[in-house]
């Protein structure tokens, strides 16, 4: 039997490094993706979230389901670092999880060193 084209949600189903990231996107595990991603204990997600809008609790939401797995969570913010707002900080720190945010290269440069030391480290990258 035939079917269509099967639109999922991009998820990739494991820990990994990020390779590189520009253009609009990132690339990991051999495989790319166009937009920003969440890098959780859970895999990596897409994350429809841009540059240019504020970030917020509900566009964090993924993180914080998963907050016990999660001890730190770098945030890339884009090309300038933009601070979290207080609203964001409370609950990750509710649920014991430390943020950082930074931009987006340095994000990714900080999540690969603590991912390679087996550390409890999420992301959430802004694409740039």
């Amino acid at each position: 039997m035939a079917r269509g084209i099967e639109i999922r949600d991009a998820h990739f189903p494991g820990r990994a490094p990020i390779d590189a990231y520009g253009n609009g996107g990132f690339r990991f595990a051999d495989m790319s993706h166009r937009g920003s991603i969440l890098c959780l204990p859970s895999g990596i997600h897409g994350w429809a979230v841009a540059a240019d809008e504020p970030l917020t609790v509900a566009a964090l939401q993924r993180v914080l389901d998963e907050a016990e797995q999660i001890e730190v969570l770098l945030v890339g913010t884009g090309m300038e670092i933009r601070p979290l707002s207080a609203e964001i900080r409370a609950a990750l720190k509710q649920r014991g999880v430390r943020s950082d945010p930074m931009s987006t290269g340095a994000a990714v440069r900080t999540f690969n060193v603590l991912l390679a030391e087996n550390r409890a480290v999420a992301a959430a990258l802004v694409a740039v």
